[in-house]
């Protein structure tokens, strides 16, 4: 751990950041000026090549069928954006909902008063392929289909390519929540089917909060003209005004945060892209697990569905064990962990993303050993 930094963020984000990424945000900028603009504009194209040829999936798509659209807000505006802007006034969306970020999106189509079905799964499962498929051929007014990608309220890696496939086949226009998994995954729009991808500054490509990004094909996006239901969450007439005035944000935008985003894009591709990345999450993921079942901790996902970016902890079996306690401990010990309430057990959550290393994973566990012995939780190891 960097002895500057007070805490270490082991959440889904914000997250703990390199000194450079945080140093980039100590320049000023207008944002009507050429060379900030100049920035934005090599943003949206990095992301658009992490998102095509260099993301390390197995098959990739042309640069030039994709664009990129950055929305000021958290994440969840980028959500809103997209949801608000894409689906024509006469459009309806299925929602696969197995966690509280899915149940979002199924809350801002119905804000939105768009026609929505929604289609819900235990915290604790992947969607079934087949009960998808039968959805989609049992209402043919469906024309969207969204879909969170690592749905964090539990670590649960959802089948985004195998959803992809049979949106595809069916016909209806893809949307993939990838908020907390891109940049830590290998993935290109072909590899999924997506035809939107949303994400943050602020997760796996390790910037700051500020603002969210979509990675659009481009000819989805230029037939939605007129179809948004919010001025300031336009998701073309955002696109056009970075299109026609070289990275341009209609309103004001978080300019130190866009700068410390281009500096973590270049961080990105000197660690090796995103295939080096996920080794480490995975390395971080595989380390912490290994770790907290010697101490007898127990996980509540199985393996084969948990994702390498957060972990889902099952809070002891002792009545010593009070989590605000244990988190009020670790943090006085630098740590900072993430509270999880799933609705059939007690869980808190650790995050394997963002500036944190093998080391700092090690350190992690032995210091929860050390606290949970504090509190007096005894745990029985297996044997």
């Amino acid at each position: 751990m960097d002895p500057e930094i007070p805490y270490l963020l082991l959440t889904p984000g914000p997250l703990s950041t390199s000194r450079t990424v945080r140093e980039a945000m100590l320049h000023d900028y207008s944002t009507w000026d050429v060379d900030y603009n100049a920035q934005v504009n090599e943003i949206r194209q990095r992301l658009v090549r992490l998102a095509t040829v260099e993301s390390g999936a197995d098959e990739t798509g042309q640069p030039e069928d994709y664009t990129t659209v950055l929305m000021q807000g958290s994440g969840t505006f980028s959500v809103e954006a997209t949801i608000g802007s894409v689906i024509p006034p006469d459009g309806k969306l299925l929602v696969i909902s197995n966690g509280k970020y899915g149940a979002r999106v199924a809350e801002i189509t119905r804000r939105l008063n768009i026609p929505l079905v929604e289609y819900i799964q235990p915290e604790v499962s992947p969607p079934d392929l087949g009960e998808l498929q039968d959805k989609l051929n049992a209402d043919p007014d469906i024309t969207h289909v969204a879909m969170v990608h690592c749905e964090t309220t539990t670590g649960m890696l959802n089948p985004a390519a195998e959803v992809g496939r049979i949106v595809k086949q069916a016909g209806k226009i893809y949307i993939v929540d990838a908020m907390s998994s891109f940049g830590g995954y290998p993935m290109s729009m072909e590899s999924l089917s997506a035809d939107y991808l949303i994400s943050s500054a602020n997760k796996c490509i390790e910037g700051v909060p500020g603002f969210g990004f979509i990675i659009a094909n481009r000819k989805h996006l230029e037939a939605t003209q007129g179809w948004a239901r919010s001025l300031s969450f336009d998701l073309h007439d955002q696109w056009q005004e970075m299109e026609k005035n070289q990275g341009k944000w209609r309103y004001t935008s978080p300019t130190h945060v866009v700068l410390a985003f281009l500096q973590a894009l270049k961080e990105l591709a000197a660690e090796g892209g995103i295939p080096a990345r996920h080794a480490r999450y995975t390395e971080n993921q595989q380390t912490l697990v290994t770790g907290l079942r010697k101490l007898g901790l127990k996980m509540l996902l199985s393996d084969d569905c948990h994702s390498v970016i957060i972990t889902s902890i099952i809070y002891p079996d002792s009545d010593r064990f009070h989590f605000q306690d244990f988190y009020d401990r670790m943090k006085s010990k630098r740590f900072v962990l993430y509270p999880g309430k799933v609705s059939q057990s007690d869980t808190f959550r650790i995050g394997n993303i963002g500036h944190v290393f093998v080391d700092d994973i090690h350190l992690l566990v032995k210091t929860i050993r050390k606290t949970l012995e504090e509190m007096g939780v005894t745990l029985s190891p297996p044997e």
